[in-house]
């Protein structure tokens, strides 16, 4: 039995341009995107777009082709999958300093000057049957990494991006090794592998098209577990009913085995967390393990 196509798709998208009249292109797209009846988020800025969003399979079609269609725009690599018309309660169009949350002030670096060599997913996955030497360096925050990531990886262990600066330490030895940065959909790697390059690692990789890519391509082999996503769907998986499926996730509460993630009922922290369905039989509350929440209920 074929399986049902989705009515929904979700888009993750980026690009790296600069943007003269980023006010422009802002009242633009919030007007295309209302238009198709797409929600999610949209951030704009000089130095380029980020965006996630939501629509009929029809119109998430469309707005391909009406974005692509600006010289801009052309090249951008498009990650489509599977909606329930849920990931997003509005469309948010905004405009930002930055497209991705640096703020590494004179550290930062222009993707557009500098930035890590691009390696597919399929050039990756040869390099793990082969057993290349190189060092998976995961650019995520740390809460993301929590449900899954790639084997043998780097960790990068910070709580926010503009935390960057703080891995140096730990890569100092591997300034003449290969490495592969990896993140969501590619945009942090953008900068981070820049970044890495601009202090004298001499043999930088970014995954194009970030993990998501690469496990839409070749799922359960070499990702391990869950990826963390930023919509409604919290965690989204390929074949996580195959045998080959590894659990890495730990329930926050109970520590049992788990790559679920949940919100904290308490509308005012609304923190995401990994607990499994036993633990949220008497509501979702951030664990012991955070401190519990830390902030009161409006």
């Amino acid at each position: 039995m074929s399986k049902k196509k989705a009515k929904f798709k979700i888009l993750l998208f980026y690009f790296y341009t600069d943007i003269s009249h980023p006010h422009g292109l802002r009242d633009q797209m919030e007007l295309v995107c209302s238009g198709l009846g797409l929600t999610g988020r949209f951030i704009i800025s000089k130095e380029g777009i980020n965006a996630t969003l939501e629509g009929l399979n029809k119109r998430v079609e469309k707005f391909v082709k009406i974005l692509k269609s600006d010289p801009r725009f052309a090249q951008t690599h498009f990650k489509i999958s599977d909606g329930d018309g849920k990931a997003f309660p509005k469309l948010n169009v905004k405009l930002r300093d930055e497209i991705v949350s640096g703020h590494l002030a004179d550290e930062d670096v222009d993707p557009n000057q500098i930035t890590g060599k691009y390696i597919y997913a399929d050039q990756l996955h040869q390099w793990y049957e082969e057993g290349k030497e190189f060092y998976v360096v995961d650019m995520r925050n740390d809460y993301e990494q929590k449900s899954g990531y790639f084997k043998d990886s780097i960790l990068s262990n910070f709580a926010n991006f503009r935390d960057l600066p703080e891995i140096l330490e730990e890569l100092k030895d591997l300034k003449d090794k290969t490495i592969v940065t990896v993140c969501t959909g590619g945009v942090r790697c953008e900068k981070a592998s820049g970044f890495l390059v601009d202090n004298g690692f001499n043999d930088v990789y970014q995954l194009y098209g970030g993990i998501v890519t690469y496990m839409e391509a070749y799922p359960n082999q070499n990702f391990l577990g869950k990826l963390y996503v930023f919509d409604g769907r919290i965690t989204m998986g390929f074949n996580t009913e195959d045998e080959d499926h590894v659990i890495v996730g730990k329930c926050e509460v109970c520590d049992k085995e788990c790559d679920d993630y949940v919100n904290c009922d308490n509308l005012s922290c609304n923190r995401h967390f990994i607990a499994c369905e036993e633990c949220c039989v008497d509501g979702i509350k951030c664990p012991k393990s955070f401190g519990g929440c830390k902030v009161k209920n409006a």
